[in-house]
């Protein structure tokens, strides 16, 4: 050892040890007994007294925020410790600016006496190895960086290969048992996502989602990993809009591998920016999808239907398709009652409800009612080529000849007896949450009288299932019967109307202009 202490018995020594995964390229020599083994032989050869020795195994040299080197701090401003040793002086660490803030700053406010054995380091002394230390962190700092940009190149270069790299696959998958960076379904938690895809098809909004999920007690993503719920308060543990729509909006579910959301700001610092949709990594096809991407791309058109308009009081038909034609912005929606004190929704213009004294834009004041009946009138006049009874019933009537007797009864059967065992299984969770007294009784009582309730229904619909008529007049009456009630109800379906209108205008004299997604309709309206 180049490094002599001259008086030993006047210092209280911390031997500090850092490890991390990218220093173990280095070779073995930087093992965390290699290095407690080095500084203990020089302590003891010196005479030293040693305090106490802090390791931190697996801690990246840009992080000053690791456990035991936090410790040793403390001690130092404690005056438990005057002296710290390490076997080189990019154990301190790899950032140049931190390291010559303890070393420039820290170690002598505290007059902490620092050594690095195999940098011939010892700032209790005047020495060239001294002055050149600047020099040293900037070339550990240097190392780190290439390290993190070797690192970031290999986990891009993954993502682009629709490999799985991230910590916990998205709820509703898990990671494939054997092999690495593959993701499967998991059925469990699938069942949920699928049920709520089926919900937003349906219409109900994210809001109305969660409410659903957290009476029904179906845990959140984060419980149903059992991950630390770091969130405190009545709402913790509990489903949000926010994650249901973000759940609804991610490609993921189709099949597509999307990474890339986010990256972190340098190699210095954990904190994370999002990047831009154009910047994710999106690869096609990587593994089983839970949802169709046709019932996906529906529930985009009626998440992004809702964007135009901010009424969570009132739902309404025609919700965030209806513009005022003259000033652009989405109409708003009124409860007002009328002479006999019947309350109904009115539309009227936002911009001249906020500036109504500025004389910016008029009223536009309209039953809700009366637009909403204008409107599906307009669409049954432009779609009445595409609904007529005389060419879908022949349709319908063959599709049902096509089918057999089995495999109506086997898809029927099966689907009834996978609802009915879900809500047996749904049953045993809620009694077993009123045993461990996670359930009211209250709520047990309103949950499990409406569970049997449905599973009663279905179970006397499962048994009914017997020798349907498959005679050709049979066929007929339901294919006819199918028919009317298709035109009948098709068009006070949202999903419907997402999908055919995507923006309807109301003019100052109350006329509508329909914009149609499909140009066929337009030329037939």
């Amino acid at each position: 050892m180049y490094l002599e202490i001259s008086d030993p018995m006047d210092y209280r020594v911390a031997l500090y040890i850092r490890l991390s995964k990218e220093d173990e390229s280095e070779g073995p020599s930087q093992s965390v007994t290699n290095q407690q083994s080095l500084l203990n032989e020089f302590a003891k050869e010196q005479g030293l007294s040693v305090y106490d020795t802090y390791v931190d195994d697996g801690w990246s040299g840009t992080n000053f925020d690791r456990p035991d080197f936090q410790r040793m701090i403390r001690d130092i401003e404690q005056k438990k410790v005057n002296m710290v040793i390490t076997k080189d002086l990019s154990r301190l660490g790899r950032d140049y600016i931190m390291t010559g803030h303890y070393m420039e700053r820290f170690f002598p406010e505290n007059r902490v006496r620092y050594l690095s054995l195999l940098d011939g380091i010892d700032t209790g002394v005047d020495s060239t190895a001294n002055d050149i230390t600047p020099f040293r962190a900037i070339m550990n700092d240097m190392y780190a960086k290439d390290i993190s940009k070797k690192i970031k190149s290999v986990k891009r270069d993954k993502q682009r290969k629709g490999q799985f790299i991230g910590g916990k696959p998205l709820f509703g998958y898990q990671m494939h048992p054997t092999e690495k960076n593959q993701m499967i379904v998991d059925e469990k938690a699938a069942s949920v996502v699928r049920h709520i895809f089926g919900l937003a098809l349906e219409g109900v909004s994210c809001r109305q989602i969660a409410v659903r999920l957290n009476e029904a007690k179906v845990p959140p993503p984060s419980v149903y990993a059992g991950l630390t719920q770091t969130q405190k308060g009545a709402y913790a543990g509990l489903w949000s809009s926010e994650r249901i729509s973000d759940m609804l909006q991610n490609e993921t579910y189709i099949g597509n591998m999307v990474q890339g959301k986010s990256v972190k700001i340098s190699y210095k610092s954990k904190k994370c920016q999002h990047q831009q949709r154009k910047d994710w990594v999106v690869v096609e096809h990587t593994h089983e999808p839970l949802i169709d991407r046709e019932a996906f791309e529906k529930v985009q058109l009626l998440l992004n239907s809702r964007k135009h308009t901010r009424s969570r009081t009132y739902d309404f038909l025609l919700k965030g398709l209806i513009f005022c034609h003259e000033c652009g912005y989405p109409l708003a929606v009124l409860n007002r009652k009328n002479a006999k004190g019947e309350e109904s929704l009115y539309f009227v213009c936002r911009t001249y409800q906020r500036f109504t004294k500025a004389g910016v834009c008029t009223c536009h004041a309209i039953k809700e009612k009366t637009v909403t009946d204008a409107v599906l009138g307009e669409l049954r006049i432009a779609c009445k080529a595409y609904l007529n009874q005389d060419v879908l019933l022949p349709a319908a009537t063959k599709a049902l000849g096509e089918a057999s007797r089995q495999d109506i009864q086997q898809k029927q059967a099966e689907a009834l007896d996978n609802r009915i065992q879900s809500l047996t299984d749904h049953l045993d969770k809620v009694y077993m949450d009123k045993l461990s007294g996670l359930l009211a009784e209250a709520d047990f009582q309103r949950l499990y009288q409406r569970l049997k309730e449905e599973r009663s229904s279905m179970e006397k619909e499962r048994a009914a299932i017997q020798q349907p008529d498959f005679s050709p007049a049979k066929q007929r009456q339901v294919a006819q019967a199918l028919v009317e009630r298709f035109v009948s109800e098709a068009f006070a379906s949202r999903e419907l109307l997402c999908s055919l209108i995507e923006r309807i205008e109301l003019t100052e004299d109350k006329k509508l202009i329909l914009r149609y997604r499909f140009k066929a309709l337009a030329q037939s309206s």
